[in-house]
């Protein structure tokens, strides 16, 4: 029976501002990614996040992004070094790695965050400055990734385990990149659509781009935004399509 592991990114939230509906979303997905401070997040929210997701049995994990909490993390940032990209994901794993301790919850991976993300999976430098950041943090550490990119190569010749990820709500690339957030569609918000795509990613190995070219892609894991109005849906919609395809959702082992 096939299988895969259901995450979200969460705890992006700022003090007062409360970003997505972490608590209904950890009832649905199997791994969470926790924002670390620099994109979103604060120590409150890293250990309250960290804690119920324990509670709920759910995989933590660390997500770090550039230090850009007005851009969401989400801009580029250019003239950046790989060492200053290194620091920058040891600092914020390593502090997710202290406040879920606070309850005694353990982080298991890490995902990039947003332009970081999407930047070390073309850049070579980049994507290996986080690589060797996770293994030098917790070389246990399991290291999500884009299939067939630069830290999918960077996570395997660093010795780390990977994650291959796809994605519910975000529509591809004829390359397999993602859209970028500033094309029109590049973002699904229909939960139904996200759902049906997800089975056929899962059971065909395949993902359609936004031009009609089919993809080869596998995935070890899918993920849903929580920071979208529909998320709790979406994902809701995407594990019981999922179940009732008779795949098993269930964190990475």
């Amino acid at each position: 029976m096939p299988s895969i592991d259901l995450n979200c990114d969460m705890g992006e939230g700022y003090g007062a501002w409360a970003m997505g509906d972490d608590r209904a979303m950890l009832d649905i997905v199997t791994s969470a990614n926790i924002a670390c401070g620099f994109h979103a997040g604060d120590p409150t929210i890293m250990a309250d996040t960290a804690r119920l997701a324990g509670e709920k049995g759910v995989r933590i994990g660390a997500h770090p992004g550039f230090e850009d909490r007005s851009g969401f993390g989400r801009r580029v940032i250019r003239g950046i070094t790989a060492t200053e990209v290194e620091r920058l994901v040891a600092y914020q794993v390593g502090a997710l790695q202290a406040c879920a301790a606070l309850s005694g919850q353990r982080v298991t991976h890490v995902k990039p965050h947003g332009a970081l993300y999407n930047m070390a999976a073309v850049e070579p430098d980049l994507a290996d400055a986080i690589a060797r950041a996770v293994k030098a943090v917790d070389p246990a550490l399991l290291f999500v990734v884009p299939p067939l990119s630069a830290m999918d190569r960077a996570g395997q010749d660093a010795g780390l385990r990977v994650a291959r990820e796809a994605f519910a709500d975000r529509t591809y690339e004829d390359d397999g990149t993602l859209t970028p957030r500033t094309v029109s569609g590049s973002v699904i918000h229909d939960p139904d659509l996200a759902a049906a795509r997800v089975v056929r990613m899962v059971l065909d190995g395949a993902v359609e781009s936004r031009h009609g070219t089919r993809l080869p892609i596998v995935a070890d894991t899918i993920c849903v935004h929580g920071d979208t109005p529909t998320a709790v849906a979406m994902a809701a919609a995407v594990r019981r399509a999922l179940e009732q395809a008779g795949v098993t959702v269930k964190a990475v082992a």
